[in-house]
């Protein structure tokens, strides 16, 4: 109608995908890509490690996908999940976004054999472990409650779990 204001478009698509570029794509991505430059101790790596990383990509995306789809929101922490995401590997581990990174970066490791990549890994990891304790999970805890304690009781942070998780 004339004189109607449009509202504006949803755009959590778009922002999913720059949460996806800006922070697996700088981490997993970006910086591995300088490193295997900038190392003087890298070695002869191996094809094999293509494969680690693609795959791990794909999972990531899939990860990053539920997390769009059932938390109605992406991966960065400025767009968080409204919605507490269980479903699909979430079911067998808790954090398997941060999982799918390192694996992508042990693909790296496989592909140029640098120390650096390594030590970086490691680093993020550690990086990784800190964020989820000290800020992701009291988030969660704060947001969903009672659903994200019984979630939290039943699934591991970072090792799988053999059984799929059904809440209830």
């Amino acid at each position: 109608m004339p004189g109607e204001v449009k509202k504006p478009k949803n755009n959590k698509f778009q922002r999913a995908l720059l949460a996806f570029g800006v922070l697996p794509g700088m981490a997993a991505g970006v910086v591995p890509l300088l490193l295997s430059f900038w190392d003087p101790y890298s070695g002869d790596g191996h094809f094999f490690g293509f494969v680690v990383s693609g795959m791990e990509i794909f999972i990531l995306l899939w990860c990053v996908r539920d997390f769009y789809t059932a938390g109605q929101g992406t991966l960065a922490p400025w767009d968080p999940p409204t919605k507490l995401v269980f479903i699909e590997l979430y079911r067998y581990v808790r954090k398997p976004m941060y999982i799918r990174v390192l694996f992508i970066l042990a693909g790296w490791i496989i592909i140029t054999a640098s120390p650096l990549i390594f030590i970086f890994t490691l680093i993020l990891w550690f990086a990784f472990h800190i964020r989820v304790i000290a800020s992701e999970e009291p988030w969660a805890e704060k947001t969903f409650g009672p659903e994200w304690l019984n979630y939290k009781n039943n699934v591991n942070r970072w090792l799988p779990r053999l059984k799929s998780y059904f809440a209830g």
